[in-house]
């Protein structure tokens, strides 16, 4: 099996970034908008997760176009699932926060008892491949969360969130670039996305008066879905030959 995840590059994290913004404004769209309610909202889309998922797992190596369809759905039932337990629920975002931190971890924990590696450049077994997706579920959730108790505790706004969540990017950046362990940074990093792609998206989809720019979930969807499907077929056209030829490393 080759390696069935996608280096880690500037536009990675620009589809990252764009997925989870995604997340944020198709989960509202849905759930507010079309009336499905964030119970129906979770199980249909839970639904299309699985499938995606098993489509991923069957295929013997990266096609980006399911990685990141997969990425998209689990950034939405992510999403979801935190906003059930703190809406639905009442269940406080301290405990949420704290609990998908420890499963985190846990899956952390395990994958390296296991596999005696966290790299995420050797994705070449299906069990390595279920830790890997089961770490991204929870950086969402936990994302989601931590994002959503960060802008309540510290009453940041849609422009203070993007701004701040940038900054603690760039500082993660900065380590990495001074010799931070690789796989720490990763991780940090892609939790973080997380907080700073709904702070994106709510600020551009929220309506002015309250504090964003305006734009709807729907054109705020639709424009970034659109950067994603262009991004993703430069990748599987142009960018990720070489790679997806060469051995796992």
């Amino acid at each position: 099996m080759l390696n069935k995840v996608p280096e880690v590059t500037a536009i990675f994290w620009a589809i990252k970034i764009l997925s989870t913004t995604v997340g944020e404004t198709g989960a509202d769209y849905l759930a507010v908008h079309v009336g499905l309610g964030a119970s129906l909202t979770a199980i249909c889309l839970t639904g299309l997760l699985v499938a995606a998922l098993l489509t991923q797992l069957r295929r013997r190596a990266y096609v980006p176009w399911i990685y990141w369809l997969t990425v998209v759905l689990v950034s939405i039932v992510g999403t979801q699932l935190t906003d059930l337990l703190t809406d639905k629920l009442d269940i406080s975002l301290y405990i949420s926060t704290a609990a998908f931190a420890c499963a985190l971890a846990a899956t952390f924990a395990l994958w390296f008892s296991v596999e005696r590696t966290l790299s995420i450049h050797s994705i070449v077994t299906t069990r390595r491949e279920l830790f890997y997706w089961t770490a991204i579920l929870f950086t969402f959730a936990l994302g989601t969360a931590a994002g959503d108790l960060s802008a309540e505790a510290l009453g940041l706004g849609f422009q203070l969130g993007v701004v701040a969540f940038s900054a603690l990017i760039a500082a993660v950046a900065v380590s990495y670039h001074f010799g931070a362990n690789p796989v720490l940074t990763f991780w940090l990093a892609y939790i973080l996305t997380r907080p700073l792609g709904a702070s994106l998206g709510d600020l551009l989809s929220q309506s002015r008066e309250y504090g964003g720019i305006g734009l709807g979930t729907i054109q705020t969807s639709i424009g970034f879905l659109s950067i994603i499907v262009g991004l993703v077929a430069w990748v599987t056209f142009e960018g990720d030959g070489a790679r997806r030829a060469g051995p796992a490393q």
